[in-house]
């Protein structure tokens, strides 16, 4: 028979996660109890996250926005401070799952699977997110995109836990923007998405841009070359077809039952021309 346990508050979790170091920890379980299901992962021991209140909620922090782990996917898109300020990761969120997905889904778990095809990672990557990370004896901070190693694979160590996702304002940046495309218009994964970030002059020039793909690489593929080939530049196709150039370079798809690589890679490269009404 499968252990389940629901502690209600950190200091009930730590001692658990030190006697059960095997045990497979949760939250909404929309990941882990596919597979489970599936028969691809079968944990004997099972610790939800879900009850603990500390880890739960959202909060203006500094000069940012505080989300904490256990939020279901539907409190951060409906939160007004996500609405006013991180339109990238709203529109992101609209286009997750199901309404029964983004019920039960929270944040932290979306972030902790390390889907290359993860909706949230790549607006979370161009809004320089920031991965809380706790146990019973420390808390430290890590960008996202040192957080997740690889696909399935994240920095947490043994009686570690994502407690929050600190995401900066991106103040001046004024051109929000996430697209995926998928087998269908609705509940599909990503054979491919973009995150963008720009600030754009009243002149047309693109004076700062943050550029991060899903489903093109092992991780989301952040394009230096290609950002900074666009600042100082004037946002046109002819533009964005060669910053599109330069960041295919950095793609690596590969071939499934979704999408093949050739196809994921052109794709991903036309998202950008997305950016050019």
């Amino acid at each position: 028979m499968r252990k389940v346990f629901s502690p209600r508050t950190l200091d009930e979790l730590w001692p658990l996660l030190e006697s059960e170091p095997g045990a497979a920890i949760f939250s909404g379980g929309t990941d882990l109890f596919v597979k489970m299901r599936a028969g691809s992962a079968d944990p004997g021991v099972l610790i939800g996250l879900e009850r603990i209140g500390e880890l739960r909620g959202i909060r203006r922090e500094g000069d940012g926005v505080r989300i904490g782990a256990c939020t279901s996917l539907k409190s951060v898109l409906e939160d007004p401070l996500v609405r006013s300020g991180l339109k990238v990761l709203e529109t992101a969120l609209k286009a997750l799952g199901s309404p029964q997905i983004r019920n039960m889904g929270t944040i932290g778990g979306n972030v902790c699977t390390a889907s290359p095809a993860g909706d949230t990672l790549p607006p979370l990557y161009v809004l320089r997110a920031e991965v809380e990370i706790r146990s019973a004896s420390s808390t430290r901070r890590a960008p996202i995109g040192e957080f997740i190693t690889g696909p399935g694979k994240t920095l947490l160590g043994r009686g570690e836990i994502i407690a929050g996702i600190r995401v900066p304002a991106p103040q001046g940046l004024n051109l929000h923007h996430f697209e995926k495309v998928g087998q269908r218009k609705a509940l599909a994964i990503a054979v491919a998405s973009l995150a963008a970030l720009m600030r754009i002059s009243p002149e047309g020039v693109i004076e700062e841009a943050r550029l991060a793909w899903g489903s093109v690489a092992p991780t989301v593929v952040v394009s230096v070359g290609a950002e900074e080939f666009l600042k100082g530049k004037t946002l046109t196709r002819p533009v964005l077809e060669e910053a599109a150039r330069i960041a295919e370079a950095s793609f690596f798809p590969i071939d499934d039952i979704r999408a093949t690589a050739g196809y994921r890679k052109a794709v991903a490269g036309n998202l950008l021309l997305r950016l050019c009404k």
